[in-house]
């Protein structure tokens, strides 16, 4: 059953929607670097969290990819949003590929930011959710966000790192817990290629967690798919380098408009 996600809204109420969905372990605030560049484009930004996480409520586990694009049908509803633009990060971009897969009529221009179609091994989210259920998330915090970022950019911003790191640690354990299942259990890669919806994939060059080859798969396969690599950039490219990201974003949805 859905769930009514928490959101925040930005910009004018009558632009075109752009719907952001952020990475395992995060909240809204992940977004941050976006909103000023898109609102004054002219385009209201919806921000979301995933069920389980920031203000979302958490129901008991585990989730799937089925919840969690159910959760963001919910969220178009309510705003009575018949087509939205959708950019996705990590998980994020896994939920926009379920949308792509399962309901295309509802999204205008896709953006799957450092995200996978295939994120193995399995036991590895297995682990992790284990993990996280006994310890909490603080357990995994400082791992987590080491993978956000290359090592240049953390040694030059570290109250940035500190915010993510309690950004990760505040995540509800079974919000955090439930997401690891719903990636690791995800199918969505045997249905790429019915994606019609057309579909920026940025990738950071230097990401450990989901290296460019795996944006490279997904741009490859879907049936108007484009890639671009970002460097220096690990794997929560949107917020090391803003400004490369939003201006490709920007052009992604106008070149859809003609």
């Amino acid at each position: 059953m859905a769930v009514r996600v928490n959101w925040v809204s930005d910009g004018p109420d009558d632009g075109a929607i752009v719907l952001f969905s952020g990475s395992l372990g995060s909240d809204v605030r992940m977004w941050e670097p976006q909103v000023t560049a898109l609102t004054d484009a002219g385009y209201r930004v919806i921000r979301y969290d995933h069920r389980g996480h920031g203000g979302s409520p958490v129901p008991r586990g585990p989730y799937s990819l089925d919840d969690l694009g159910g959760d963001v049908l919910e969220l178009l509803n309510l705003l009575n949003a018949r087509r939205v633009h959708f950019a996705g990060l990590s998980l994020g971009g896994m939920v926009g590929m379920w949308l792509a897969e399962n309901s295309p009529e509802r999204l205008s221009t896709l953006t799957l930011c450092c995200t996978s179609a295939d994120l193995g091994p399995a036991s590895g989210w297995a682990e992790r959710a284990a993990l996280v259920r006994k310890q909490g998330t603080q357990a995994v915090a400082e791992a987590v966000v080491s993978r956000w970022f290359t090592p240049g950019w953390a040694e030059a911003n570290p109250g940035r790192i500190t915010f993510f790191r309690e950004m990760v640690a505040a995540i509800p354990a079974e919000g955090y817990a439930s997401c690891c299942t719903a990636i690791e259990q995800m199918d969505i890669l045997d249905r790429l290629e019915t994606i019609p919806t057309p579909t920026l994939v940025i990738a950071g060059a230097e990401d450990p967690a989901t290296p460019p080859y795996h944006g490279k798969l997904i741009a490859e396969t879907v049936q108007q798919g484009r890639l671009a690599i970002v460097s220096p950039g690990a794997h929560l490219a949107s917020a090391e380098r803003p400004g490369e990201v939003n201006q490709l974003i920007l052009e992604h949805i106008r070149s859809a408009h003609g």
